[in-house]
């Protein structure tokens, strides 16, 4: 079988787990599926890649300051001179490759604080010489929602219309490229591609009131909401303290966890604020380690959307401080929709409220996770399948006519 040249694109290696994770998802396909397959990557963590996955990586910008804050002329002067830089090495690198897969990921949304210049623009770049040296781009099970920014939109909608395969992780991203003009009438949705990785095995209930996980998160509102950031974070955190305090109170153990590497100093300020043994934080490396501390817990409550997605994953009853439609959207599809809380207004009590609730019903929940996570696996069976046809036609083809 002839070798095929896969590339995967993205801030991969950077600190963020739920990244990581998605490339560990594709990586576990095409090495099942495609064992053929010459991987390699482009992202912004090119040494963690490289040593984890085992794959040949380069790093995504040429500049290496491109994610800190220019004030300086010279600093400026290397970012606009690492633009054009990057058009190059792009262009050179996809040109190498038979297919391209940017694997999950919010690539298509701004629900974050971001740049045109910084990742919409590279991801333009992919798509683009992508399309001019015939090389298959996929954005596969991929992030999107609306976005105010114009150029940032532009750039987003350019993209999305030049790839050669899109699938979504949620219907409300599927809806928010339709809204921006993009054609998404072969565009399929499928579960988080985090869903497809191994399920660690839950802990046996004790009968008594057990740990309780809390993911957090540097969270300053999303794109819009630079005017307001701090006063975002001040009462995220505030509130957040409040709701681990009064878990404390309780006497229960509080495991903190964390999706990013930005997310350390909201640990270390909850930490100082409580002061309790009882509350300790989780050193996760992984979307595995982050579902092996779920799974041990008897509930979750968490920002991140891939703190939700692990914890859901391990089939533990969650409640999502919810920043986004994605994670709303997540929650009703593992059918907790009723257990989410904005992330922009954490209303101490409330959320306690919610909790007790959630408690109440946690055997109901785990039984209804078990099932929900059956079907998730599924639909990302049939997720890879349509892969396999879209990228990969001529393995397809061998698969179909083997006796």
């Amino acid at each position: 079988m002839t070798s095929v040249r896969v590339g995967v694109f993205g801030l991969l290696g950077s600190g963020n787990l739920g990244n990581d994770g998605s490339l560990e998802a594709v990586l576990g396909y095409l090495r099942a599926e495609h064992p053929e397959a010459v991987v390699d990557a482009l992202c912004g963590g090119p040494e963690v890649v490289a040593v984890r996955y085992g794959i040949p990586a380069t790093r995504l910008h040429w500049y290496r300051g491109e994610y800190r804050t220019a004030s300086r002329a010279g600093a400026i002067a290397g970012k606009g001179l690492g633009k054009l830089v990057d058009a190059v090495r792009t262009a050179a690198w996809v040109r190498r490759h038979d297919v391209v897969i940017v694997p999950g990921m919010g690539v298509l949304e701004a629900t974050l604080p971001l740049r045109p210049w910084g990742f919409p623009y590279s991801l333009f770049l992919l798509c683009a010489t992508g399309r001019l040296f015939g090389t298959r781009v996929a954005l596969v099970g991929v992030g999107a929602g609306a976005i105010g920014n114009r150029p940032t939109r532009a750039l987003v909608r350019c993209s999305a219309r030049l790839a050669t395969y899109r699938s979504y992780r949620d219907t409300q991203s599927r809806d928010a490229m339709r809204a921006m003009g993009v054609d998404t009438t072969r565009d399929e949705v499928y579960p988080d591609l985090a869903f497809a990785l191994p399920t660690p095995p839950a802990s046996a209930p004790s009968g008594r009131p057990g740990p309780v996980c809390v993911g957090v998160m540097a969270f300053h509102g999303g794109d819009d909401d630079r005017a307001r950031a701090e006063e975002i974070h001040r009462r995220y955190l505030d509130g957040t303290t409040r709701f681990v305090r009064a878990l404390v109170e309780d006497g229960r153990p509080v495991r903190l966890l964390t999706g990013d590497a930005c997310d350390a100093p909201v640990v270390a300020a909850i930490l100082d604020a409580v002061d309790s043994p009882l509350v300790t934080a989780a050193e996760a490396a992984s979307l595995a380690d982050l579902m092996k501390e779920t799974a041990a817990a008897d509930a979750v409550v968490a920002t991140r959307y891939h703190n939700l997605v692990c914890a859901l994953k391990a089939g533990t009853p969650t409640l999502a401080l919810s920043y986004a439609a994605k994670s709303d959207a997540l929650m009703d599809r593992m059918g907790l929709g009723a257990y989410c809380h904005p992330a922009r207004e954490v209303d101490a009590d409330r959320l306690l409220e919610q909790f007790r609730a959630l408690e109440r019903k946690s055997a109901e929940l785990r039984r209804a996770l078990a099932e929900r996570n059956r079907v998730a696996a599924r639909q990302l069976q049939d997720q890879f399948d349509a892969l396999t046809s879209a990228l990969f036609p001529a393995a397809d083809l061998e698969y179909r006519e083997a006796p």
